[in-house]
């Protein structure tokens, strides 16, 4: 069996109202404007998450050249959202914030102050590096994080992609070893315990909660590597109240941060290395899953707490479709980054 590799952190799934509305304030303001998937479907793969019966959708997945995980805003068809029935804390069980990347944390601040957007704190920093909280229109939190790794530069926009997310757990030492066994974030970077000024302005951020940021020793490796770059996941532990779980009661889909997913390489070696762990697949597409003009392997586990955490290992994905061009992972090394003028050649797809 060959061995598993970890390529980066892929994308951040958000359920959203309207997946095209969102994808376009994303879009116009942060520059996730490479579509990768935008395809209509019905999500038959998911159903001890979607109620037990296959749920109409709409998706799309898109990246940011500037480097960092993309956005995969998926959309329910054909059914009333259910929304959270109290404001999600910090701390509760589940994703919480979702990270996005910038070069300068300052200008991006003074650009999303002057352009109204519902920002909740100042730049301020943890654990040394720079950062400020906001929300999107739908109510989801943003951390704006600086950090100076850019794969494409972009003259445009400061932002890149999703570099992390902040997780609510319930144990925080079964998590720290969890997601440094099996996905590698085995450097503590920060660990304390305390009300954290920085989070005041937070739903719950009066809670007094253990705060934990992890990050990998190792590189990511594998054909995007490159692109994904370096990630951080951030978990908060409530130490004096009891959490609930952020999604106790809703569907994957309804409104929120649904999923974290990782891109990966040798889906086999992934599983057995899951099972060992405990953490068997609950959801499996099996191989050559098509989504749009993109194929390949999708399957999810639960953290601890119940968090769904996606691994896809793709195939193929359209680079300049009229023309037939798509990137052919099969025949790539497992662990060798794509060049960069493949990276580049992903401009093409690129939606205005």
């Amino acid at each position: 069996m060959k061995e598993k590799v970890i390529c980066g952190l892929q994308q951040v799934g958000i359920g959203v109202k309207s997946a095209d509305e969102t994808w376009k304030w994303y879009r116009e303001n942060f520059g996730f404007d490479i579509p990768i998937v935008a395809d209509e479907g019905v999500a038959e793969r998911m159903l001890p998450y979607t109620g037990g019966k296959p749920q109409p959708r709409y998706a799309v997945l898109a990246i940011h050249l500037q480097g960092g995980g993309g956005l995969e805003i998926w959309e329910p068809c054909g059914r009333e959202l259910n929304y959270p029935k109290d404001q999600p804390k910090l701390g509760d069980l589940g994703i919480f914030i979702a990270k996005i990347k910038t070069r300068d944390l300052q200008a991006t601040y003074d650009t999303f102050s002057r352009k109204g957007f519902r920002m909740l704190s100042t730049p301020s920093t943890f654990a040394g590096i720079p950062h400020f909280y906001m929300q999107d229109p739908w109510n989801n939190l943003l951390e704006i994080v600086e950090d100076s790794y850019v794969m494409i530069p972009s003259k445009t926009f400061a932002t890149g992609g999703a570099i992390g997310v902040v997780l609510g757990v319930s144990d925080m030492d079964r998590s720290i070893a969890f997601y440094g066994k099996l996905l590698g974030y085995d450097r503590v970077v920060a660990d304390e315990t305390d009300v954290f000024e920085d989070m005041k302005a937070l739903p719950g951020g009066d809670r007094r909660i253990r705060r934990v940021l992890l990050a990998r020793t190792q590189p990511f490796a594998g054909p995007l590597s490159e692109l994904m770059g370096p990630s951080r996941i951030e978990l908060v532990q409530a130490v004096e109240e009891k959490p609930v779980k952020i999604y106790q009661g809703r569907y994957w889909g309804d409104p929120g941060f649904i999923h974290l997913c990782f891109d990966v390489r040798n889906m086999d070696a992934v599983q057995a290395e899951c099972e060992a762990l405990g953490h068997s697949f609950v959801c499996d597409s099996g191989v050559d899953f098509d989504m749009g003009d993109a194929n390949g392997h999708f399957t999810y586990i639960e953290d601890p707490d119940g968090t769904l955490i996606e691994f896809v290992e793709t195939f193929r994905i359209p680079v300049v479709k009229k023309i037939g061009f798509y990137i052919d992972f099969k025949k790539r090394d497992d662990r060798k980054p794509l060049p960069r003028w493949m990276i580049r050649a992903l401009r093409f797809l690129r939606v205005s």
